[in-house]
């Protein structure tokens, strides 16, 4: 099993070993002995799975304050695009992007430390999405950003006719008019 620095401290992505033969294939897709090894210790409390069609882009989506979670993301099936921004203000990649293209094939995962805003959009036919949450979801504590916001210029690979954004994410704020509360 294999961990992948990014550049952005704390997020890294996650390569399992994967044993295929005639039958299939077989791998762990979490150890909390290989992740505590490795310096990355959480109490994963929720798991939320999401299907989607090509087209859906969900988010940018977190939790404030005392209800901020950390979260490993997988893609059971089809392929995303993940895309994580830092709200650490003092982070050295604060306000910056990454972008991870997770798939049923690659069976790579995006350890998300708290203090991001997450979202993906769907590349394929269909997608199926699991994450791990290491805090419990909390409604007064929800927290967005606009996923076309232009000072982010992320490319969801998705043509903008093609685009399915829920009226919700629509309405999240741009970077520059999130409240104070939402930085980290």
């Amino acid at each position: 099993m294999a961990f992948h620095e990014t550049g952005f401290p704390g997020l890294v992505v996650f390569e399992p070993n994967v044993f295929g033969d005639a039958r299939g294939y077989f791998f762990e897709s979490y150890n909390q002995q290989v992740f505590d090894a490795a310096g990355y210790s959480y109490n994963w409390v929720q798991d939320n799975q999401s299907s989607s069609s090509y087209g859906v882009i969900r988010g940018l989506h977190f939790q404030k304050g005392e209800h901020a979670q950390a979260k490993l993301v997988r893609c059971l099936s089809g392929c995303i695009l993940d895309v994580v921004v830092d709200l650490r203000k003092d982070s050295p990649t604060f306000k910056k992007t990454y972008v991870a293209e997770l798939t049923g094939e690659n069976k790579k995962a995006l350890l998300i430390p708290r203090g991001f805003a997450h979202g993906f959009s769907v590349l394929s036919e269909q997608a199926e999405v699991l994450y791990k949450c290491d805090h419990f979801y909390n409604k007064q504590s929800e927290g967005g950003l606009l996923y076309n916001d232009p000072s982010l210029q992320i490319d969801w690979q998705i043509e903008t006719e093609k685009q399915i954004v829920s009226a919700k994410d629509l309405e999240l704020p741009s970077f520059d008019r999130l409240s104070e509360d939402s930085f980290f």
